[in-house]
Parts: C-alpha cells; sequence; structure tokens
C-alpha cells in the first residue's frame, strides 16, 4: 500500500513522524518515517481500526499519534484506552475505540 494514498493511519502517521523529526532535533527524519509508516501498516494488516466509523477512526489515529511519540508509548495508548470510557466525548463507540487502542498496543507490542 502506497503511503499517502491510503488514507488512515498512514498519511496522519507520517505526518506525525514528519512533526516528532522536526521538533526533535536528536530524531532522524527518515527513521522517524520508516518506523511510523512500519506502524501504519502493521495496524493496517492487523485489522485494528477495523469497524470503526470515520469519526471514531480519526479519534484513534490521531491518539496513536500523539502517543506513539510519548516516553511511554504503552502507557500512554493503556491511559488513552481508559479514559474514552470515562469521558467519551463525541465518539460513536467508546467501547470500540478503547479496544481499537488496545489492539493497536498489543500488535505494535508497547
Amino acid at each position: 500500500m502506497q503511503p499517502g494514498t491510503a488514507g488512515p493511519p498512514f498519511d496522519e502517521f507520517l505526518a506525525a513522524a514528519d512533526e516528532a523529526a522536526r521538533t526533535r532535533p536528536e530524531v532522524d527524519p527518515e527513521l522517524a518515517r520508516e518506523v511510523f509508516l512500519e506502524a501504519a501498516t502493521l495496524l493496517h494488516d492487523g485489522l485494528a481500526l477495523d469497524g470503526l466509523d470515520d469519526r471514531d477512526l480519526r479519534a484513534v489515529v490521531a491518539g496513536l499519534c500523539v502517543d506513539l511519540v510519548a516516553e511511554d508509548p504503552g502507557a500512554a495508548v493503556r491511559a488513552r484506552s481508559r479514559t474514552v470510557l470515562e469521558e467519551p466525548g463525541d465518539l460513536d463507540d467508546p467501547a470500540g475505540v478503547s479496544a481499537a487502542y488496545l489492539v493497536s498496543a498489543s500488535i505494535l507490542q508497547l
């Protein structure tokens, strides 16, 4: 699958990689893009985001983009999974979103 044509999470993950490289001088831009592209591929192939409607899909991808650059990505993703159940905001399927975060953490071995 080609980045840029696949939509979420590929486009968003590549943008997150670029942002991480831009704001952190120690991050190699090409390596960041490679890592995020691999993460997006694993999530796509692992069907981690299947079954979510567009709004919930975009919320999960946005959350993962933030959490994957956290000091402890696994803890960040698991915390976000709990938070969406407690404070679902405008999510259509908070339980599905929470599960998608946990499945993503498992697939990415966080």
